[in-house]
């Protein structure tokens, strides 16, 4: 979990730098994209740990 909110951070940081500073557009694109593959990997992960255990 804890990397999760790190990751989060970071992209919302990285988004934020890429949105003010002209120029560094490419800066809140990666944020995005960072942003998506965190959320992405943390439903894959939290769908597999709420499945029934086999008995």
């Amino acid at each position: 979990m804890t990397v999760f909110l790190t990751v989060i951070i970071i992209a919302i940081v990285l988004g934020i730098i890429g949105f003010v500073v002209h120029g560094l557009l490419y800066l809140l694109v990666i944020g995005c994209l960072l942003l998506a593959a965190d959320l992405v990997w943390m439903g894959a992960r939290w769908s597999r740990n709420h499945r029934r255990p086999v008995r």
